[in-house]
């Protein structure tokens, strides 16, 4: 049975969208992940391009809020959340017995200069996001990275 892992930052629009679509792409043999935010807003269009480089589609993604899937009842064997530290005190406690984690990344929509520039740094963001989730998989489920 999969474990269940939901992805929380403020406004679900792009790194906890980033980091379940790394983790169901990674190894979605092992774990379902969800992703949720404290005020939902709209899908970061920076963030559905950089993924759409990587192979992976977010465009259809819709953001929910974090009280929506507590009310739903689910429960999740890992909450992560995705904020940065100057949100970390906005970033929302999800109640339940659920091993805690928190990894923070840059906000995306902060990111300033050109398009380009702009596209530039939310790269490195979804990299960095990759990377982390590859390494927790590689040590929570090593043999779903085998060949």
């Amino acid at each position: 049975m999969k474990k269940r892992v939901l992805f929380i930052c403020v406004h679900n629009s792009a790194r906890s969208q980033m980091a379940e679509a790394w983790l169901n792409h990674t190894c979605g043999e092992f774990f379902e992940a969800q992703s949720a935010g404290l005020e939902p807003g709209t899908l970061n269009p920076l963030a559905v391009q950089v993924m759409a480089e990587a192979g992976i589609d977010i465009s259809n993604k819709k953001t929910q809020a974090v009280f929506d899937v507590f009310k739903s009842g689910q429960l999740f064997a890992y909450v992560v959340t995705v904020c940065d530290e100057t949100s970390a005190e906005k970033c929302p406690i999800f109640p339940g017995p659920a091993t805690r984690l928190h990894w923070t990344f840059p906000d995306p929509s902060q990111v300033q200069g050109s398009e380009g520039e702009k596209l530039e740094q939310v790269r490195v963001i979804r990299d960095e996001i990759r990377g982390q989730i590859e390494q927790w998989c590689d040590e929570v489920c090593p043999q779903a990275l085998l060949p």
